[in-house]
C-alpha cells in the first residue's frame, strides 16, 4: 500500500470503527491486533481491524463495506501456510474460522470455509467415506484448501470437490462448480478473482472405514517421520519445479541447517523452514531469498514460493 492509502486508513480509523460497528456485533472486532497469533510460524505483525464473522451475511456485509470504501480487505484462515510481515496488514483482516461447520448426507461433505480439513477428513472416515484421505495431514482450512488447491500423497482437492460457495468484492454470493474453480496446481480462481470461500461441499465414494483408516494411518506415519512438526513453520515452502523436488534441490545445495536469524532450513526436510529461536518474518524471506539465489547458481532452477508472504515491511 502506497503511503497517500496509509494516511487516508489512518485519518479515518475512528469513522471506519464506527461504520463497522453498524454492520457487525462489536464483539467480533479487534483493533490492531498482533497476527503472530495466528500464523503457525508465530511471526506478524498487526492487523488495523481483526474481524471474525460467525455468519456468511455479516461476511457479505463486511466485505461489501470493505470495497465500497476502498479499504484493504485481507482473508486468513488457520495461518498455516503464510508469513506476515513484521509491518502487519492495513486494514481489514477477515478470520473464518467461525465458520467451521461440517455437515454429512449420504456421500456428501458440506463444510464451512473455517474448518480444518484435517477434522473434514476424519469425520468423512467416520462415516465410511473415502476420498479425502490425502487430507489427514494437511494443516490447513477448508477455504485455504480450495483457494490453494491443497493436495499431499498423491491427491488434491481438485480430485473430489464438488461446489465452493464464495463471495465476491461487490458482496455477493457466487457457486462455483468443480470446473468453474479453475483448480491447478496450487492454484484456483480464488485466488485469481480475490474471492472469500464461505463453504464447500466434497462428494466422496463408499468405502470400509477400516480400510481408510489404515490409510490415513499410514500417511500420518510418514508425515511425522520425515516433517519437522517439532518447530513452528509454515509448511513447505516452495512449489515443485518442473523436472525436480524442491527439497532435494535444497539438501543438495548442502543448505540444510543454514540459518538466518531465528529460521533456518529443516535438517528433518529441506523442503522445510523452521522457527528455531524466536524468527521473524524478515528472516524467513531473507532465508527463501538466499535459497533461490543458492539454487539457481548451482542447477540452474528457479524455485517459487508456495506459502504466501504479505504484509508491510516493518519501518525502520
Amino acid at each position: 500500500m502506497n503511503s497517500r492509502g496509509k494516511d487516508v486508513l489512518n485519518l479515518h480509523k475512528d469513522n471506519i470503527l464506527k461504520e463497522l460497528e453498524v454492520i457487525v456485533p462489536k464483539d467480533i472486532i479487534k483493533i490492531d491486533e498482533p497476527l503472530k497469533r495466528y500464523t503457525y510460524t508465530e511471526t506478524g505483525g498487526k492487523a488495523d481491524y481483526y474481524l471474525s464473522p460467525t455468519t456468511n451475511e455479516q461476511v457479505q456485509a463486511i466485505v461489501h463495506f470493505a470495497y465500497s470504501n476502498d479499504i484493504p480487505v485481507t482473508y486468513l484462515g488457520n495461518g498455516s501456510n503464510i508469513i506476515i510481515r513484521e509491518g502487519g496488514i492495513r486494514g481489514i483482516v477477515l478470520s473464518l474460522l467461525s465458520l467451521n461447520y461440517i455437515e454429512i448426507s449420504d456421500d456428501a461433505i458440506i463444510s464451512g470455509s473455517g474448518a480444518a480439513i484435517i477434522d473434514v477428513s476424519r469425520a468423512a472416515r467416520d462415516h465410511s467415506l473415502t476420498g479425502l484421505e490425502f487430507a489427514c495431514g494437511i494443516p490447513g482450512s477448508i477455504g485455504g484448501a480450495v483457494f490453494m488447491n491443497a493436495g499431499a500423497y498423491g491427491g488434491e482437492v481438485k480430485d473430489c470437490i464438488d461446489y465452493a460457495l464464495c463471495v465476491n468484492n461487490k458482496g455477493e454470493l457466487q457457486t462455483f462448480t468443480n470446473k468453474d474453480l479453475e483448480l491447478d496446481y496450487r492454484n484456483s480462481i480464488v485466488q485469481k478473482e480475490h474471492l472469500v470461500v464461505l463453504e464447500a461441499a466434497f462428494t466422496l465414494e463408499p468405502g470400509d472405514k477400516q480400510d481408510i483408516q489404515e490409510k490415513m494411518d499410514d500417511l500420518t506415519e510418514r508425515r511425522t517421520s520425515k516433517q519437522p512438526l517439532e518447530y513452528p513453520s509454515c509448511g513447505s515452502v516452495f512449489q515443485r519445479p518442473p523436472g525436480h523436488f524442491a527439497g532435494k534441490l535444497i539438501q543438495d545445495s548442502d543448505l540444510q541447517g543454514h540459518r538466518i536469524g531465528g529460521v533456518e532450513v529443516s535438517l528433518k526436510h529441506a523442503g522445510f523452514m523452521v522457527n528455531v529461536d524466536k524468527g521473524t518474518a524478515t528472516d524467513y524471506e531473507n532465508l527463501i531469498h538466499y535459497v533461490q539465489k543458492v539454487v539457481k547458481e548451482k542447477f540452474d532452477v528457479e524455485l517459487h514460493p508456495e506459502v504466501r508472504i504479505i504484509g508491510e515491511y516493518p519501518q525502520d
